[in-house]
């Protein structure tokens, strides 16, 4: 995933030809409202397995309640994935209950800024649970992913905030772009430097991405990381690939956006679903009126 301006390559996407069954099981964190919650009802009416997941343990059974009410069975537990002993005791359930995953959609993610503002005084917790919480949960369910034919599925909702073009610092892009030696821990040193950037107050003059800073450092960072599992995975049945659902109708644009929640979620339905012969990996995709993709 080269981070780079995504080409046009598809029409609006319509569903694939069915090669899922009840038997496929499909993870969604933080999907107790907004996309999360759409994908997850999406995927249930189409007849998947599927775990609903939410920080907040009311919040989540609310989520499974309403879904209940249009007929729809789900199953929920509780996950906070910027707290590895949460994804601890939940990826031991779910070993315990299911033993076998085929989809992962990583969708749990913070901003505490408004749409004009840009305050990073939350960087921490927005790259712990952004970049970390993904990359964290992705550990501990490896093992655990079904490796057949239709191949494994991990799915992680970025950004366009986080390509490598709104990054100016030149190092960082160079050690980004090479794709052959860029590892884990170049990766956690980025992100480390950005977060002693924000304590020092000096993160404006580093050439960090300039709007809605620490969320693109996360996305940035989840981005690359995606980037390498691909690498890692490709030829043994899991694909990687992340997901820009443009500006979307959710809390955190506080309900602007130029398409609603459930528009991206059938977009996000259409990419896991991807029949085996045309599923792709280390691909960015982008939703708009048209699909499009680029290299991660």
């Amino acid at each position: 995933m080269a981070m780079k301006e995504p080409e046009t390559i598809l029409v609006t996407p319509c569903l694939p030809a069915r090669w899922w069954s009840k038997e496929t099981v499909a993870v969604v964190t933080g999907a107790n409202k907004g996309i999360g919650f759409a994908l997850v009802k999406r995927l249930a009416e189409l007849g998947l397995t599927v775990v609903l997941t939410a920080r907040d343990n009311g919040r989540g059974l609310n989520a499974v309640e309403l879904l209940k009410n249009e007929g729809l069975h789900v199953y929920f537990f509780p996950l906070d994935v910027s707290e590895p002993a949460s994804i601890k005791i939940f990826a031991s359930w779910f070993q315990e209950k299911f033993g076998t995953l085929d989809i992962l959609v990583n969708n749990a993610g913070v901003s505490f800024n408004d749409i004009h503002e840009n305050s990073v005084e939350h960087a921490e917790i927005v790259v712990k649970t952004n970049f970390y919480g993904s990359k964290w949960l992705i550990e501990a369910l490896l093992p655990m992913f079904r490796r057949s034919d239709s191949a494994g599925r991990i799915l992680n909702i970025s950004s366009r905030l986080g390509l490598l073009n709104k990054l100016k610092n030149p190092k960082l892009r160079e050690m980004l772009l090479d794709e052959e030696n860029l590892s884990e821990n170049q990766i956690d040193g980025m992100v480390k430097l950005f977060i002693q950037n924000v304590k020092s107050g000096t993160w404006k003059s580093h050439g960090w991405p300039e709007v809605w800073t620490d969320y693109a450092v996360s996305k940035l960072a989840l981005n690359a990381h995606s980037k390498i599992l691909a690498k890692r995975f490709q030829g043994l049945g899991l694909s990687v690939n992340c997901f820009c659902p443009g500006f979307t109708q959710t809390s955190m644009t506080g309900g602007k956006g130029k398409h609603t929640s459930e528009a991206a979620a059938e977009v996000a339905a259409f990419l896991v679903l991807l029949p085996p012969e045309k599923l792709l990996t280390g691909k960015f995709y982008v939703a708009s009126s048209t699909l499009v993709y680029s290299k991660l």
